[in-house]
């Protein structure tokens, strides 16, 4: 029942969020012009974030009786399914129970059906990861896209790219959905530059080279390929190696690390983020833990999550790097779930035109809240690494 209070209420908020009153006379929106979005296809869905103090244009519109009906109506049918989710059985019967559980072949084949559906392209645009809001950011400041953005380059800094002196780099970007970073990187280290991408999803890699023309990036490649295994490429082959939210898919995280150190270059710059649970070796997990961590793994097709330090060891075993940088990224990343849900649910196009798959993202924000809710409470962390390889 909590949840579903919770969500009924985010919704409200969302009114607030976007500018809306009651009034016609008064009725406005503001809105921020992403002036990094990089193709029509990408900005087709307006962000809830207002006020960006990095947003190059300010726009603000008045309604018109034309315009203020859809609009309210959208807001309207969007309280309506906040309301009839607010029903605990709903919640115990349909949402408590996870769907895509990981087995093997079933990350490349959602990734496929996320990718033919559009729907995860029309709310989330070309990158599918958290965004960066800074501690004390909070999501009705800074729209998603410029926060995706904005991690990008708060990941380049982290790791210690350097666009000049990287300029001629070769990139590995491991597990690039739809190329949006991968793309990002080859413009923001100049046409000198060589990324590669590998997804295990074949639709990403189609959807991502037709962004790729349209973006006129013709300095990055597109694969197919097993992140565990790489047989495209032999040891010693990339000067950076990049690795977002992909972890978390991974059935062998050793491996996983082990083979991300194989191909890279000594010398070579290696940068990951990924979700990792909280280490349980001093305060083992209780029931509360142990049930939110399975539901966790079992609704979005990942195996199991390991914590920021057992990934540090792995990356300490391989002997092969030298010190490893280890933090948490959670007061900066933690905006992006509620932010999504706003996204996801605030816009019922989906549910008017693509039930089904409206269905799917119902679902999806209702794993999305309880991320967040692991997050905030320590169960969860945002890890993010840093090593270069020995000489």
């Amino acid at each position: 029942m909590k949840f579903g209070v919770s969500l009924a209420l985010l919704l409200t908020a969302s009114l607030r969020v976007e500018g809306f009153t009651t009034s016609p006379s008064a009725f406005t929106t503001t809105n921020t012009n992403n002036k990094r979005s990089a193709s029509p296809s990408t900005t087709a869905v307006v962000g809830v974030g207002i006020g960006s103090s990095t947003s190059s244009t300010q726009l603000s519109m008045v309604a018109s009786p034309q315009t203020l009906v859809p609009k309210l109506a959208v807001k309207v049918a969007a309280i309506a399914l906040s309301t009839a989710l607010a029903g605990t059985g709903f919640v115990k019967l349909f949402l408590d129970k996870p769907s895509r559980t990981y087995g093997s072949g079933t990350v490349g084949k959602e990734y496929d059906e996320w990718t033919e559906e559009g729907i995860l392209e029309y709310y989330w645009g070309e990158h599918i990861h958290l965004g960066y809001y800074g501690p004390d950011v909070k999501h009705k400041y800074r729209p998603l896209r410029e926060a995706q953005y904005t991690f990008i380059d708060e990941m380049m800094k982290f790791g210690g790219i350097d666009t000049v002196k990287d300029k001629k780099a070769k990139v590995l970007d491991v597990g690039c959905g739809f190329g949006g970073t991968s793309r990002y990187l080859a413009r923001a280290l100049g046409p000198e530059s060589e990324v590669t991408a590998i997804t295990l999803s074949p639709k990403q890699v189609e959807r991502a080279q037709e962004l790729a023309i349209e973006q006129n990036t013709p300095n990055v490649k597109f694969m197919v390929e097993d992140a565990l295994e790489m047989p495209s490429f032999p040891d010693n082959s990339f000067d950076i190696v990049w690795a977002c939210e992909s972890g978390e898919h991974m059935p062998d995280k050793k491996k996983y690390i082990e083979q991300m150190m194989r191909v890279l270059k000594p010398g070579g710059k290696f940068m990951m983020a990924t979700w990792c649970q909280r280490d349980d070796r001093e305060v083992a997990f209780d029931k509360r833990d142990k049930r939110d961590l399975q539901y966790l793994y079992e609704e979005w097709t990942h195996p199991y999550f390991i914590s920021k330090e057992a990934y540090a060891e792995l990356i300490d075993e391989t002997g092969l790097m030298n010190k490893v940088t280890a933090v948490d990224w959670v007061k900066e990343t933690i905006a992006s779930w509620r932010h999504t849900i706003f996204l996801g649910i605030k816009d019922p196009r989906g549910f008017i035109f693509k039930p089904k798959s409206y269905i799917k993202t119902l679902r999806d924000c209702y794993c999305i809240e309880r991320m967040h809710r692991a997050f905030k409470r320590g169960l969860m962390e945002y890890g993010m690494f840093c090593a270069t390889k020995k000489e």
